[in-house]
């Protein structure tokens, strides 16, 4: 019997109009989908042929053990089919891509990566900012919040570094890392959150450093979302700031008003 092949298909942020060509061909020929809780379910509209198994991974949530997403990934490529995992953002961030790739090597099926567009970037275009903007930063650092070991990475060194943070799966420990944070940064740093980064349910909280754990929460951002901190933040587009100030006014308004 041939074997098949495995497809790690980045879904990217949600809007189906940032699939690559590449990714909506390899949907197309796809005969299993093993479908991300993260990536937007109406993407198995272009697999019209594919067998689609849900196999969710959400922090904090219910989710499929990653050990069986990998055994049938293995199954049904033994069988000879084409298997397209699809995996919200990009695939090789933050997605347990390495993992998987190391299974299949190991059974020596054939993998194919795509490709595609991560929350963080999404989160920045929302903004209309520019991560790496020379004249606040030298560079971007991704970070996920969660260690394996579950505990926190190095906050304050990484404030060190002088670039900005684009900080993945961190709203269940806001309190924590601005606090590390504000311990090398200073209070008046530019910040962000975005919540649902390219969809249509996208929302958005900016401001500084010292206010993001308190407001951001109180304004009902929670995950998935994206956390952005550093001085490339403050060249976000005029109209996100009108949304924030106005956000801001009415909420004075409502205070003064109790």
């Amino acid at each position: 019997m041939t074997t098949g092949k495995v497809t790690l298909l980045s879904a990217g942020p949600g809007d189906l109009d940032l699939l690559t060509i590449k990714a909506a061909r390899a949907l197309a020929l796809a005969d299993i989908v093993l479908l991300d809780d993260l990536a937007n379910p109406e993407i198995v509209s272009l697999a019209p042929q594919a067998r689609v198994i849900r196999v969710g991974k959400r922090g904090g949530c219910k989710s499929t053990p990653q050990a069986f997403i990998q055994r049938l990934m293995q199954r049904y490529a033994l069988k000879g089919l084409h298997v397209v995992r699809v995996k919200g953002g990009d695939a090789l961030l933050f997605g347990r891509a390495g993992e998987e790739l190391t299974a299949l090597r190991h059974a020596q099926i054939p993998v194919e990566i795509i490709n595609g567009i991560s929350s963080g970037f999404a989160a920045a275009a929302c903004l209309g900012i520019s991560l790496t903007h020379r004249e606040h930063c030298q560079g971007v650092t991704f970070v996920t919040a969660h260690k394996q070991d579950h505990g926190e990475p190095n906050w304050a060194a990484l404030a060190a570094t002088g670039t900005t943070l684009a900080i993945y799966m961190g709203m269940t420990r806001i309190d924590s890392l601005c606090l590390a944070l504000l311990s090398a940064m200073p209070a008046s740093t530019p910040a962000a959150v975005v919540q649902w980064a390219g969809t249509p349910s996208e929302r958005r909280w900016l401001g500084r450093l010292d206010c993001m754990a308190t407001d951001a929460v109180k304004a009902g951002l929670q995950s998935p979302a994206v956390i952005l901190v550093g001085d490339a933040i403050s060249e976000a587009a005029a109209d996100v700031h009108a949304a924030f100030n106005a956000w801001e006014n009415h909420t004075e308004a409502v205070q003064h008003a109790a």
